[in-house]
């Protein structure tokens, strides 16, 4: 069934401080689409918004769920999680102190994923061998990119319909950010995902983006219909490719 997600007039921030300023977007079904913006433009606020973590004061945020729309605004991150709804952090966030295969069993706690733990572990190891290799290793003690591929994992193990995440390429050398994307894009094609990706790093989100915006100051600056017309884009062309 359709999965996808509709944000509309979305307002949000920090005590006095507004982040976000009427911001609106979607996500269609299987697609995967690129929230691009510099650090500070408001791009980490609005995927806490979406699950739950920095609560709305104007907007709704709507997901459709294997058929079934749910308004998210006022639900909790555990609530929204549980409809299908996975999250890749910026920095990870793993348990450093937990194995990897730990690590990916507790991504798998929401009632709906317990009985596919076998089948998504299987795919999660096919997908990132070197997790299989560090099976029982602390994930506090991996490389910066084997934490990546572990917060992929550990998001997938909860059998999630819509995935978003947050600044995959941070701290990570040029070709790991490389095996990252492509690593998402496979994710995305085994298991149907619809998929919100935050990067300030244009050149590799476009290449597996069906399509994207720019936020500029909280606000979306420019809808992208297409990676051809996000490359096509003076603004983009300004910020991101020097031009």
């Amino acid at each position: 069934m359709a999965n996808s997600l509709t944000i509309a007039g979305i307002d949000a921030g920090y005590g006095a401080v507004r982040v976000l300023d009427g911001v609106s977007l979607t996500v269609g079904a299987g697609e995967t689409v690129a929230l691009l913006g510099t650090n500070g433009n408001g791009k980490s606020t609005l995927m806490k918004s979406v699950m739950g973590i920095v609560r709305p004061s104007k907007g709704s945020i709507k997901a459709l769920i294997d058929g079934t729309e749910h308004e998210l605004v006022g639900l909790a991150t555990e609530e929204i999680v549980d409809l299908g709804i996975g999250f890749v952090p910026e920095g990870r966030r793993l348990f450093p102190k937990l194995t990897v295969t730990e690590n990916l069993l507790l991504g798998a706690f929401r009632p709906k994923a317990r009985s596919q733990i076998n089948r998504n572990l299987d795919f999660c190891l096919e997908t990132f061998p070197r997790l299989k290799e560090r099976a029982g290793q602390l994930a506090g003690s991996m490389s910066g990119g084997e934490q990546q591929m572990l917060a992929l994992a550990r998001a997938l193990m909860s059998a999630p319909r819509i995935l978003l995440i947050d600044e995959p390429s941070v701290g990570l050398a040029p070709l790991l950010v490389s095996r990252t994307i492509d690593k998402i894009k496979e994710l995305k094609e085994g298991y149907n995902l619809s998929v919100l990706m935050a990067e300030q790093n244009f050149i590799q989100a476009v290449r597996i983006a069906d399509r994207g915006y720019v936020i500029v100051h909280g606000k979306i600056a420019f809808e992208g219909e297409s990676a051809e017309a996000l490359n096509n884009n003076e603004l983009i062309r300004e910020f991101y490719l020097g031009a």
